[in-house]
């Protein structure tokens, strides 16, 4: 299944400078920061992986949605659709939420 091959160098030039690992996952692309998701690319959704504490008032933004790829929600996962980080203002919010969520994590 193909995903949204311009979002991820976007995302990638976002993370630049940045100690990010590229994987392929899901049928997209994940960035990992020290072996913790991130971001990625799922179709042409954006995944972020957030606080917990911060997912509901996150779901609340213009965009977003429940990350449910399985038919099991995940918490602390959500997508962005494209009309959600169609700017690089936009895009950069989403990937900070994630890589500073990612960094509170322990390395793997």
């Amino acid at each position: 299944m193909a995903y949204n091959i311009k979002l991820a160098e976007r995302i990638r030039t976002e993370l630049h400078g940045l100690p990010f690992v590229e994987k392929k996952m899901f049928g997209g692309v994940g960035f990992l920061v020290y072996g913790n998701m991130a971001c990625g690319v799922y179709k042409e959704d954006m995944i972020v992986r957030v606080d917990p504490q911060k997912h509901a008032t996150l779901l609340k933004k213009a965009h977003t949605k429940v990350f449910d790829i399985t038919g099991r929600p995940m918490k602390g996962w959500l997508m962005v659709e494209p009309d959600g980080c169609k700017t690089a203002r936009q895009l950069g919010a989403w990937a900070k939420e994630g890589v500073e969520f990612a960094l509170t994590l322990p390395p793997k």
